[in-house]
């Protein structure tokens, strides 16, 4: 008997059939003397509906009503999971972030969690109840209904499982596993047995959207178990998320290609050459709430000099308008910027013992005619940042250059 947190992203309850699907599912594990909790989001494709009505009301919709009309995915899918699997004979009951309850911050549309009160949850698996808890909301430390951003319900199951502490965190998705990169971009990839926690990590900030970062992140902080397993089909053991490397046999210097086109780049020119620059730009843009990714400043030039990063590409034109009107305090000549681009990344904890992975990435999208913009790099990881119509043929010629089409995955 263990306690089993599981997580059923919007494909895997797309519909009435595939709730029912997942209700015989989380049955059988309860039928095996094993204490569930589910996790679900919204159905595919609610969220986004949800978002284009509320942009109908408001070019920018008001944050903390955003998040009101956003939790009300999730708030159909545990209803009608509960339903499923009361119809079926097991005892269930639902509840929504800010019914658990999950406690967060007060940043709407990109909350975090701060605590979660588990004392009904525990009081219901006691009676022998499945729970089912809405992901991607909580609650705000105002009382305001609050959501947890993009991929949020990942992190409100790892959280789940961390504050119940959950023998394992089952991640159900539409693949059955971590590849070594997007199969549908790059049909030969594999999937991996296991991954560390390392990787993985560095994997899911980089575009990877098999897991979001910041369910990996609390997985690493609580030492989570966690595996990744295919939701539209039965048996495997999927990709098993580890602490530990596997130091019996040498690794291979890259484990997967990841690609991110929520990427948009932003120039600032002329700026003066002096200490603080930098601070001037960024700290507005952090206050803002808006993440930074990639940074360059080149070599400055009678004086002056100029400062590129990259931010999310939603984030775009408010990070524009944000600079623009501080162009004059900045002492910019201009700044400008471009949404068509995009992220590839080389990942593998073997980089640590091979050299020459950049370079051999430098060479191989030269080969192919593929300009780099900026680059990124980390003990485990190489970044590149080209124009985003190379996406798909510099993930095929890295995969390849790196015979990830022949891993013993």
């Amino acid at each position: 008997m263990a306690l089993i947190v599981q997580k059923y992203g919007g494909t895997s309850v797309g519909s009435a059939e595939r709730i029912k699907n997942v209700a015989k599912r989380v049955a059988k594990f309860r039928a095996e003397g094993h204490d569930v909790v589910v996790v679900v989001s919204a159905m595919s494709g609610e969220t986004n509906r949800l978002v284009a009505l509320a942009h109908e009301m408001q070019e920018i919709p008001d944050p903390r009503e955003l998040d009101v009309v956003l939790s009300t995915g999730e708030q159909v899918t545990i209803g009608l999971l509960a339903m499923a699997l009361k119809n079926i004979g097991v005892d269930a009951k639902s509840y929504t972030g800010w019914q658990v309850a999950v406690k967060t911050d007060t940043a709407h549309t990109k909350a975090r969690i701060e605590d979660i009160d588990s004392g009904k949850l525990l009081d219901d698996l006691k009676a022998g109840r499945v729970v089912i808890v809405a992901g991607f909301q909580g609650i705000s430390s105002e009382g305001n209904i609050s959501t947890l951003g993009r991929g949020g319900s990942d992190t409100s199951a790892v959280a789940l499982a961390a504050a119940l502490k959950a023998d394992e965190c089952q991640i159900y998705t539409d693949v059955d596993g971590v590849y070594t990169t997007d199969p549908r971009v790059v049909p030969e990839a594999k999937r991996l047995d296991t991954i560390t926690f390392e990787e993985m990590l560095e994997l899911a900030s980089l575009g990877s959207k098999v897991l979001q970062i910041r369910s990996v992140e609390f997985a690493g902080k609580y030492k989570v178990r966690l595996r990744v397993l295919s939701s539209l089909q039965d048996g495997g053991n999927g990709t098993l998320i580890t602490f530990e490397e596997d130091n019996h046999m040498e690794r291979a210097a890259v484990t997967g290609i990841a690609f991110d086109k929520n990427q948009a780049r932003i120039n600032v020119r002329g700026v003066p050459d002096k200490p603080g620059v930098a601070y001037q730009i960024l700290g507005a843009v952090a206050d803002a709430n808006i993440e930074v990714d990639m940074i360059i400043q080149n070599v400055g030039n009678e004086g002056t000099t100029d400062f590129s990063f990259t931010v999310p590409r939603g984030d775009y034109k408010q990070t524009l308008e944000l600079l623009n009107k501080q162009k004059d305090s900045i002492g910019a000549t201009d700044i400008d910027g471009d949404d068509t681009v995009c992220k590839v990344s080389a990942v593998g904890m073997g980089m640590r013992s091979h050299v020459g992975v950049a370079s051999k990435i430098f060479r191989t999208l030269a080969e192919e005619g593929i300009n780099i913009q900026m680059i990124s790099t980390s003990e485990i990881k190489v970044s590149v940042l080209i124009d985003e119509k190379y996406m798909e043929l510099a993930t095929r010629v890295l995969h390849k250059a790196f015979r990830l089409d022949e891993t013993n995955a």
